[in-house]
């Protein structure tokens, strides 16, 4: 079945940066569309960026442009989310998510993605 494993979440100051990792099995990971999403304590969950199955188009949330960057290795069924200049507000769990074929329409909406990992929490502190 599909499981998707996150790692590399921690605690950094702010203005620091973290990598995030997704191992994806169990599905053929090069026609899905990848996403990672985010949850703070008491809000919803938030789509922070996605990338459409051949890796070459992405997108991002306004509050992450420039700073962070999705990228993807179909060879070995791999996502990541590169983290920079990262501020208390990026506080939350990280979740990646999978959803077959493009990511062009509604890539924000978690209840468009049937899959997903166990998330992996990320404190940036001031």
């Amino acid at each position: 079945q599909v499981q998707l494993v996150e790692s590399g979440g921690g605690s950094v100051q702010a203005g620091g940066s973290l990598r995030l990792s997704c191992a994806a099995s169990g599905y053929d990971y090069k026609w899905y569309c990848m996403g990672w999403f985010r949850q703070a304590p008491g809000k919803e969950r938030e789509g922070v960026a996605s990338i459409n199955p051949g890796g070459g188009t992405t997108y991002y949330a306004d509050s992450v442009k420039g700073r962070f960057t999705i990228s993807r290795d179909n060879a070995n069924k791999k996502l990541y989310l590169q983290m920079n200049s990262l501020q208390p507000e990026d506080t939350a769990i990280y979740y990646c998510a999978a959803r077959i074929y493009d990511c062009e329409n509604n890539w924000r909406r978690a209840v468009d993605f049937p899959y997903w990992g166990q998330g992996t929490q990320v404190t940036v502190s001031s």
